[in-house]
């Protein structure tokens, strides 16, 4: 499976992920200053949540890609029965 991201979507998914290299770079910086323990938590917490978000953003592109390619025709039931349990899974990883 490729996945492409274009534009907005594209744009969305590395904002997330930029967002969330600046918390556990935050994080990081916490740890290492002696901060309160509730503060680091929740500072990690918001990276966490940024990342699972960039995730389900890559996923949903996958899905609406995969879902594109089937009503066009280019699979065949079985490739798109395993595209369906790749992305299943790829889903899962980020429950």
């Amino acid at each position: 499976m490729e996945l492409e991201l274009e534009g907005a979507d594209l744009k969305a998914v590395l904002n997330r992920l930029r967002r969330a290299q600046g918390q556990i770079s935050g994080v990081i910086r916490m740890i290492e200053e002696g901060r309160d323990c509730e503060e680091v938590v929740m500072q990690l917490s918001a990276a966490s949540r940024a990342l699972d978000r960039a995730g389900f953003a890559i996923i949903a592109t996958g899905l609406q890609q995969c879902l594109a390619d089937v009503e066009s025709g280019r699979r065949d039931g079985e490739d798109a029965e395993q595209m369906r349990a790749r992305l299943e899974k790829l889903f899962l990883s980020l429950a």
